[in-house]
């Protein structure tokens, strides 16, 4: 399992116009990838790792400040670029698999107290944020 974290003043996903997940204020926008041989498991560690990640202001975590996090499903974070001009998705899951797995981490994130907005599995979203720092950091489980 693979996210892509950004600290954020603000963040906001869209489908089709609406919006479907936004915080104001700090907050880490999360970008989850699932892989193939990905577990509940993996994904309650992810939870717990984002729950305490110390990347906000003040080297705080989200367990800290009660900050809010916007996880969105992202099945490109497997993306392979190396070869050709096309990436290929080998490595990510199908939705089937990655679907359940990207709502275990919300779960579990909720279950530690978190407040967490989401973005809407499969569906073509636009999501915009502040980047505050910038500040990106890539977390691997």
């Amino acid at each position: 399992m693979r996210a892509v974290v950004q600290r954020a003043d603000g963040a906001r996903v869209e489908v089709a116009g609406e919006t479907v997940g936004e915080f104001v204020g700090e907050g880490l926008c999360v970008l989850v990838g699932v892989t193939h041989d990905d577990s509940p498991a993996k994904a309650a560690q992810m939870a717990r790792k984002l729950w305490t990640l110390r990347v906000l202001e003040g080297e705080k975590s989200c367990s800290d400040s009660g900050a809010p996090l916007l996880v969105i499903s992202q099945f490109t974070l497997y993306g392979d670029p190396r070869k050709g001009r096309r990436p290929t998705w080998n490595a990510a899951a199908p939705g089937e698999v990655a679907e359940p797995l990207v709502d275990e981490v919300v779960a579990q994130l909720r279950g530690l107290g978190a407040e967490v907005h989401t973005g809407r599995f499969g569906a073509s979203m636009r999501v915009s944020l502040t980047n505050s720092g910038p500040f990106t950091v890539l977390v691997e489980i």
